[in-house]
């Protein structure tokens, strides 16, 4: 008996030991700094670009619906500007994440970074401080000419103070950040421009570099890793599962028109708590829908319908 009290006893301490060892290891590795190029971005005060950046930041990157907490369509509907001025939470499994002020004030927003610190944060996932984005941001392959556009937007806007709180990690999210995230960079080489048209071309990069639908049409593992058939859906999001989009039978649009797609998107946000940014969505040009419509309609079928049940 005193024997099993003694091995009891020096298991307990082993696994107390390791668990502390632990816990000095994922806290120690809250703030690591990584490297990465800053791309050659530069602001430009040209109002056709500001103007292409605008449209950008409110119809198809949807920056306002992450990072404004105004209720952006009364206030395009006066013809004022939606403040990015962050604050917006995110409760996740990994903790609460809260999005950033991006107005150009100095001391709350990006008034003190660099052109190539803000395009360094959205293309390769590095804080100007070194340490890696959460990421939910989609212009790792944003052309250069577009990149452009929206830091410009950015710049042009008037400075809001505010200062938004850190993320807030639970013990999960502390795992997640010490050894799952990691700067994602862009995949082969990012387009000095794209020529907007109505192709599945210009569809797909709209999709996959600018309005990210795949980011949340993909399932993906709590570090924001894709793990799932592309756009198949079946991730959990505010209590809501994304559709398949595929055009397989049991995708979500297999029977809708072109017509029937845009339709849907002018109508906006007809469930309250959706988290889809149908209202910014529905800024996009009949030409940017017909191109994403386009796209989807050559992506490989998926059947979901088995998953469903």
């Amino acid at each position: 008996m005193k024997k099993l009290r003694k091995t009891i006893k020096w298991t307990v301490i082993i696994i107390l030991v390791l668990i502390g060892g632990l816990v000095i290891t994922v806290m120690a590795r809250q703030d690591i700094k990584y490297e990465a190029p800053y791309p050659g971005i530069t602001a430009s005060t040209d109002s056709a670009i500001i103007a292409r950046g605008k449209h950008l930041v409110y119809s198809s990157a949807h920056c306002i619906d992450c990072h404004s907490r105004q209720h952006s369509d009364s206030l395009i509907s006066l013809g004022l500007e939606v403040p990015l001025s962050g604050g917006v939470v995110f409760e996740l499994p990994v903790g609460k994440i809260y999005s950033k002020n991006i107005t150009p004030d100095k001391t709350t927003g990006i008034g003190s970074y660099s052109d190539g610190e803000i395009a360094r944060a959205l293309r390769y996932g590095v804080h100007p401080n070194g340490t890696a984005v959460f990421d939910f941001m989609p212009f790792h392959n944003t052309s250069d000419e577009d990149l452009t556009a929206i830091i410009s937007y950015l710049r042009a806007q008037k400075p809001v103070n505010n200062k938004v709180p850190g993320h807030e990690l639970n013990a999960i999210g502390k795992a997640v950040n010490a050894f799952l995230i990691k700067p994602v960079g862009p995949t082969g080489e990012v387009p000095k421009s794209v020529v907007p048209d109505t192709t599945a071309v210009y569809g797909k990069y709209l999709a996959l570099s600018v309005a990210e639908c795949s980011g949340c049409h993909t399932k993906r593992n709590l570090a924001g890793e894709f793990i799932g058939e592309p756009f198949a859906g079946g991730n959990e999001i505010e209590g809501f599962i994304t559709p398949n989009l595929t055009p397989d039978s049991s995708g979500k649009i297999f029977n809708w028109s072109k017509d029937m797609f845009i339709e849907r998107f002018r109508m906006g946000k007809l469930i309250p708590k959706s988290p889809m940014p149908w209202n910014s969505f529905k800024r996009m040009t009949d030409d940017e829908l017909t191109a994403i419509y386009h796209y989807l309609k050559t992506l490989k079928p998926v059947n979901t319908a088995e998953v469903k049940k």
